[in-house]
């Protein structure tokens, strides 16, 4: 019978504490990296949330990063064009497309928003921008910044949607119900 022999294990050949640190090393590096994709995604999550959603839950989003929409009521508008703060009042509009449509559509639901008297509102000031050309009478305005502990919305970013866009579609919205 052949015996057989093991060939001498030389210094550059891997051990079994070599594959252990080199599996513990990248057990770590992946645990590292998932933890930083979930912590960032949390960090930067914002909620998107009605007029009336960001009343209701106001204790809860103090200082939180929000993105909210409403209609802008264009008597509240006011600018000071040296110090660049513009400031107005948005009021509730639905974020529900099915809603909207049901209301008769964007415009209708901006004009009816705009002129009810007991809609839930708020106001929003934003800093360092120029007055925008679109921002008038019932336009549309989404808004991201976050809400002060006195109640009134810092936005950063100010995006507007001109009602006078939608006022063509607003008969053909209407025949449709």
């Amino acid at each position: 019978m052949a015996e057989a022999t093991l060939p001498p294990t030389s210094a550059n050949a891997p051990t079994a504490t070599g594959r252990t640190k080199f599996i513990v090393g990248g057990a770590i590096i992946l645990a590292a990296m998932v933890y930083l994709i979930v912590a960032g995604t949390f960090n930067s999550a914002q909620y998107f949330l009605t007029v009336d959603e960001l009343v209701e839950r106001q204790d809860a989003l103090v200082g939180k990063d929000v993105r909210m929409s409403g209609v802008v009521l264009g008597e509240t508008i006011q600018y000071d064009a040296e110090t660049l703060t513009l400031s107005f009042t948005v009021a509730h509009i639905p974020d529900s497309a099915a809603e909207i449509e049901d209301e008769g559509g964007l415009a209708e639901v901006l004009h009816e928003a705009a002129t009810n008297p007991n809609a839930q509102t708020l106001d929003v000031v934003v800093t360092g921008q120029p007055k925008p050309d679109l921002l008038q009478h019932e336009a549309q305005a989404i808004v991201e910044g976050h809400l002060d502990a006195d109640g009134v919305f810092y936005a950063d970013t100010l995006l507007l949607k001109c009602p006078t866009r939608y006022e063509e579609a607003v008969p053909e919205q209407a025949a449709v119900n």
